[in-house]
Order: structure tokens, then C-alpha cells, then sequence
């Protein structure tokens, strides 16, 4: 029958743990998982569940009011700034040893604990602390992109559950679910590389299919001169520009759902805006990375297609086409070390020069 955990694409494992702890809950769980797997909505689904007389039948009024994140005994603590603060946890720490107002349980959701052991002044002793002596009716919901060595006294509190990177049949479905055109989600996907967020931003593209389509075009437009590979890189750089759209619209959405709730609760001003401001261009330099990385891996799809049909016809004993099989297997490797020199910080435009000159001899 279905139930809360079917909007949880693509994490059989996770959801068949998580489903069996609903019935016998324990005092903490981290759920964890690569960047995009959906961590937020599995925790949320996971809190329906532990709420749920039923375990998460997804259509009594405790689930659906959970669902909508407006039941007062589950909690989303807030963070402000980069990192978590030491007062933030012991509000979160507070609310959890209130006694809760239903018949269920005051479940604590705290998202991104690694950041409980970054910046200046690290909080995780706060919310270990919380871990070691909570109310018997209190229930902890964590959650962790990342789960270095310093968070293993924390995770030695929890019961883990691991959530994997979602493949692009689990995107698509998703996408489509939420409401995108089946062939919109399935471009998409295949660009997220198993990013939740990334292909919620990317649907939302109207260029991305023509983004795609300029990369995959490259080889073609190199026409052995300077000029021209210069044209082709600039075209590229200015591309990534209007790439960022989507995510800067995502934000200012977001920004705007924060300001609401400021003045809900009386604030003038969101609190830290300029840390949420500088966390919102760091996405924004990543999204640059991923949308460059994708850009790459379909250049690299041309040269091993060209790679492929010349081995086909080399084996004839076409000298030409032998010819174009050592080629393409050197431009396979100069995009793969253009990938490689991304890590380094390097500039785009100097990186997509130095690329389409190297590529203008193949």
C-alpha cells in the first residue's frame, strides 16, 4: 500500500530502515547521503512516519499536516550564518525538552550537522550534549552531506541511515512527479549527475537543451584558426552566465520565503543576510564547477562517439579513419585534464582558451 516514504525515489534501502524504526523508534537517527539525495525529504517523510499512529499511512491528518511542516512538535531548527552556532543548538535543545502538545513524539530536525564542526567557535559539544541526555519522548532527526572524523562522537549517539546519489531514472520520476514535462525532466536528469537540487534548478531551464547542444557542436566549429576557437570559448563563458539564472531565481525565492518569516515573527531584517548572501555565491561558484563538468562530460561523449565509429571503419584498413582514432583518443585526454584543472581554482576563461586551442588540433 503506498505511504509517506513513496516520495522517496530511488532509496530502497534507506527507506525499508527507516520504515522498520518508525514502528520501534530510538532517541537520535543521522541520515546521510551524497550531495542532492534528497536528505531534507527523507527526513520529513521519516517525521510523518514517527508521528503516524500508523507508521506513515500518508493520508491521516498527522501525516498530512507533517507533510506540510506545519505539526508544532516537529521542529526544524534554523540556522543562520555558514555554520552552526552554539545558541542555535541550544534552542533546538530547548524546544526538544518541551513536553509534546499531540499524542506523538517532539521530533528536533537539524540539517547539515558536519557544520557543527566548522567556524571559529565549533558547536558540536552543544549538540552532543543534547544526544547523550534526551527526554524519553524526544526524537532527533540529523542529517549530514559529509560525515568527517570529527562528527564520530555524534554519530556514535545515532542510528545511521545512509542515503546513496540518485541515478537519472530516480531524477526524472521525480521531476515529473513534481510537475516538469517528461522530456524536460529527462534533460534534466541526465545533467544533474544525481543532484536532487541541481535538477530542480535545471528543469526550470529553457536554455540547458541548447547548452548542450552548443557543447556538443564544438568539435565541428573548430576550424583550425585562433579566432575561431577564441569565439568558441567566449560563447561558452557567457553561457555559463545565463546558466546561473535558474539558481540566482531559486535563491531570491528562498530569500523571499525567509523575509516572510522574519516579519511573521516580528523581525525587521532576516538575521545573518549576509551569511546566507555569501552562502548563496558559493552555491553559485559550485553550480559554475557542476554546469562546466557537465559541459565537459558531453564534449568527452562526441570524441569517444567519433572514437567509436572510426575504430568501426579502421578495422577496414581506412587510413583515415585510424588516422581520426588516435585523434579523437588525444582529445578524450585533453578534456579530461581541462576536468582535471578545474580543481585547481583556475580562471574559466583562461581554462576554456587553453581547451579549445589544444582540441583546434583534432
Amino acid at each position: 500500500m503506498p505511504d509517506v516514504f513513496d516520495v522517496v525515489i530511488g532509496q530502497d534501502r534507506a527507506v525499508a530502515s527507516m520504515r522498520q524504526h518508525a514502528k520501534s523508534p530510538v532517541h537520535a537517527y543521522l541520515l546521510s547521503g551524497p550531495v542532492g539525495s534528497s536528505l531534507h525529504d527523507a527526513a520529513l517523510t521519516f517525521a510523518a512516519a514517527l508521528q503516524c499512529p500508523d507508521h506513515g499511512c500518508g493520508r491521516c491528518e498527522v501525516c498530512r499536516l507533517v507533510l506540510a511542516e506545519g505539526d508544532p512538535d516537529v521542529y526544524f531548527a534554523e540556522r543562520s550564518g555558514v555554520s552552526w552556532r552554539i545558541d542555535e543548538l541550544r534552542e533546538a535543545d530547548r524546544v526538544g525538552r518541551r513536553r509534546p502538545l499531540g499524542s506523538g513524539y517532539q521530533i528536533i530536525v537539524i540539517e547539515d550537522v558536519e557544520l557543527t564542526t566548522t567556524g571559529s567557535s565549533p558547536s558540536a559539544p552543544a549538540l552532543l550534549k543534547s544526544l547523550e541526555e534526551p527526554p524519553s519522548r524526544t526524537i532527533f532527526l540529523l542529517t549530514a552531506e559529509d560525515v568527517p572524523a570529527a562528527l564520530d562522537t555524534i554519530t556514535s549517539r545515532c542510528v545511521e541511515v545512509k542515503l546513496k546519489g540518485l541515478g537519472e531514472e530516480d531524477l526524472r520520476e521525480i521531476l515529473v512527479r513534481e510537475g516538469a514535462g517528461a522530456e524536460a525532466a529527462a534533460v534534466a536528469a541526465t545533467a544533474a549527475n544525481g543532484n536532487l537540487r541541481r535538477a530542480r534548478i535545471l528543469v526550470r531551464d529553457d536554455d540547458l537543451a541548447q547548452r548542450i547542444a552548443r557543447w556538443r557542436a564544438v568539435p565541428d566549429r573548430l576550424n583550425g584558426t585562433p579566432a575561431t576557437s577564441a569565439a568558441v570559448a567566449l560563447e561558452i563563458s557567457r553561457a555559463l552566465d545565463d546558466a546561473i539564472a535558474p539558481l540566482q531565481q531559486f535563491q531570491e525565492e528562498e530569500m523571499a520565503h525567509r523575509i516572510r518569516d522574519s516579519r511573521e515573527m516580528g523581525q525587521r531584517t532576516v538575521a545573518n543576510r549576509r551569511d546566507i548572501e555569501a552562502q548563496f555565491k558559493r552555491e553559485q561558484r559550485r553550480f559554475r564547477i557542476d554546469e562546466l563538468r557537465f559541459g565537459l562530460s558531453a564534449l568527452t561523449s562526441v570524441y569517444r562517439e567519433r572514437l567509436v565509429e572510426s575504430l568501426a571503419v579502421g578495422a577496414r584498413g581506412d587510413a583515415r579513419s585510424q588516422y581520426r582514432v588516435g585523434a579523437s583518443i588525444k582529445a578524450i585526454d585533453v578534456v579530461a585534464e581541462a576536468n582535471r584543472r578545474l580543481s585547481s581554482n583556475i580562471d574559466e576563461t583562461l581554462l576554456m582558451n587553453d581547451l579549445m586551442l589544444s582540441l583546434m588540433e583534432f
